[in-house]
């Protein structure tokens, strides 16, 4: 195999209905970036990317059986371990575990996350597009908006803030 051929997916596992990562090629324009992304060692020429293409060796499945037969998953990539996270999920005050999730509207599955509008930055007359907050798929629990408002503004923006925890 040529240096540099990532093997894909690179997902260890994915569940049904799931897809995995796609291989950014030459046959198509990039969405997001509106641009053609070329294969190295090939002329920046199409019918020389898919000759380039053409020309890679193939690898079976057994090949790659044979590559990977003894490893074991690092212990810091491996999803069965519990977070921290887990063991001290935010309770609100009415006794329940709070899920973001109640408090979205519509979402999107995008790779492992859902995608909803951020409700901090909606309250500020954002995010019109309705994708800057990203939700873990797996664990709810874990969400981000790409923004930059903090869990404290999300919260706040929901009725449901964080609760401030007394020191003894």
């Amino acid at each position: 195999m040529a240096e540099g051929i990532e093997i894909f997916p690179k997902q260890d596992e994915l569940r049904k209905g799931e897809f995995g990562n796609a291989i950014r090629g030459p046959l198509g324009i990039h969405r997001g970036a509106n641009r053609r992304f070329w294969f190295y060692g090939a002329d920046y020429d199409l019918e020389k990317q898919i000759s380039y293409l053409n020309r890679l060796r193939k690898v079976s499945e057994e090949q790659i059986r044979t590559f990977i037969a003894g490893k074991t998953m690092p212990p810091e990539f491996d999803r069965q371990r519990s977070s921290a996270d887990q063991s001290a999920p935010f309770v609100h005050a009415s006794g329940r575990e709070f899920r973001i999730l109640d408090h979205v509207g519509k979402v999107r599955k995008v790779g492992r996350n859902y995608v909803a509008q951020c409700p901090s930055c909606a309250e500020a007359g954002q995010d019109r597009s309705g994708d800057n907050l990203a939700i873990s798929i797996e664990d709810p629990r874990k969400y981000l908006c790409w923004a930059g408002c903090r869990k404290e503004m999300i919260r706040r923006a929901v009725g449901c803030p964080i609760p401030v925890r007394q020191s003894a």
